[in-house]
């Protein structure tokens, strides 16, 4: 496809595009283009009522474009958000949010607050995850989400984590498949390296001041170090295995936790679900509220951790298993359900199980917008009324919505 068109955009758009009108009605979605701009777009995808289109040039550009920070911004996939400022892009977020509760969600007057941000705008994960270029450099997955390109610089991982890169970024690393590294609370690094081979690709480890752990189709096999990095939110210890997820901004995980012990009573409650628990972020906070807490969680490192980390409480228990799995079996009357599914949402049969345990509050933590709109829908067919949205940036310079609502009967 090579059609050439003339576009005015309008809107931003939740997934980092701006959308306008081609000549013959059809909505064309453009990435790294502003609202109010004038572009010269070429067509990539073609459907009956949409197009998807590659910024050729900016003809207008707005007032609000700036420079990007990042040599790599629109080659790499990682940003969306670069050529804005940081406080537009809080107010992009908070209008895509309220469009996608209005039109997915069918609410004609959304409860949303406002966009709590990140305390850095650069800088903040906690952990990066790098796939391999075919000559076995470390890069990031480019936009078009199949092919890797090869990375000089990155703006977004804390600075301990940059240094290490830089370390490992000398040797090509040709048998492997991708490699993480992650930032515990006391400055410890562990290095996740993954192959679809169960023998450790050759890298001399013993040089790096890092945890080493090998990911293959046998399990995990430690190299150096330990299997974990300990993480702290709110000066509570976690530990975090190599396989298990945590939320890559430590200061919003922290002012997440808060929010949520915010929308709680002050008396003690009788029984709590926490829903894909992980490794118990907010269990271990909700566990001495409540006199009986479940915790679900289907990946097995997960699980391990949530023992370990949760192990000082005796009204504490956890079910292995999908939402889906265990939900329609247990038979518990809560006084608050907390869900924070993948970013698919709540599986259908996971969500009738919820409305059937009838709960009087559901704290919802949601990490993308439209699948929390379509959720939500039901939810409220279901007997619930959303009282509030509280929107958190943890993914400066990218599309990436992280939101807790909260649900009533």
């Amino acid at each position: 496809m090579s059609e050439f068109h003339l576009v005015d955009l309008t809107q931003m758009t939740y997934g980092g595009e701006a959308m306008g009108r081609l000549s013959d009605g059809r909505a064309v979605f453009v990435p790294f283009a502003l609202a109010g701009e004038r572009v010269l777009v070429q067509l990539t995808e073609e459907k009956r009522g949409f197009a998807r289109a590659t910024l050729m040039d900016v003809v207008q550009p707005s007032p609000a474009r700036i420079r990007p920070r990042c040599p790599h911004f629109t080659q790499c996939g990682g940003c969306h958000y670069q050529h804005m400022d940081y406080d537009l892009q809080l107010t992009v977020k908070q209008s895509i949010l309220t469009e996608q509760l209005q039109r997915i969600g069918g609410l004609t007057d959304p409860p949303i607050g406002l966009m709590v941000p990140s305390p850095r705008a650069w800088n903040y994960r906690n952990t990066v995850q790098f796939h391999l270029t075919p000559e076995g450099q470390l890069g990031f997955r480019a936009t078009d989400d199949r092919t890797v390109i090869g990375i000089q610089e990155c703006h977004l991982p804390e600075e301990p984590l940059l240094d290490l890169w830089k370390q490992i970024q000398a040797e090509p690393l040709p048998d492997l498949e991708r490699l993480s590294l992650r930032l515990g609370a006391d400055g410890e690094i562990l290095l996740v390296l993954e192959s679809l081979e169960d023998t450790p690709p050759a890298i001399s480890v013993e040089e790096l001041p890092v945890s080493v752990v090998h990911s293959g189709p046998a399990g995990s096999l430690v190299l150096a170090g330990d299997d974990h990095v300990i993480m702290e939110v709110l000066g509570r210890p976690f530990r975090v295995s190599a396989g298990s997820f945590f939320q890559v901004n430590t200061p919003m995980a922290e002012a997440m936790v808060k929010h949520v012990l915010s929308l709680l009573p002050a008396e003690r409650l009788g029984t709590v679900l926490d829903v894909y628990c992980g490794v118990g972020l907010f269990s271990a906070f909700l566990a001495p509220r409540t006199q009986n807490l479940i915790g679900i969680e289907s990946a097995p490192s997960a699980c391990d951790d949530f023992a370990v980390n949760l192990d000082e409480f005796d009204n504490v228990s956890l079910y292995m298993g999908t939402a889906e799995q265990i939900l329609p079996s247990l038979q518990v009357y809560p006084d608050l359900i907390v869900v924070d599914p993948p970013r698919a949402g709540l599986e259908l049969a996971a969500l009738d199980a919820i409305l059937r345990m009838n709960a009087p509050t559901l704290i919802y933590i949601s990490c993308d917008p439209a699948t929390l709109a379509r959720d939500t829908k039901r939810l409220i067919r279901g007997g619930y009324r959303l009282v509030q949205v509280t929107p958190f940036d943890l993914f400066p310079q990218t599309y990436h919505i992280e939101s807790i609502s909260l649900f009533q009967r």
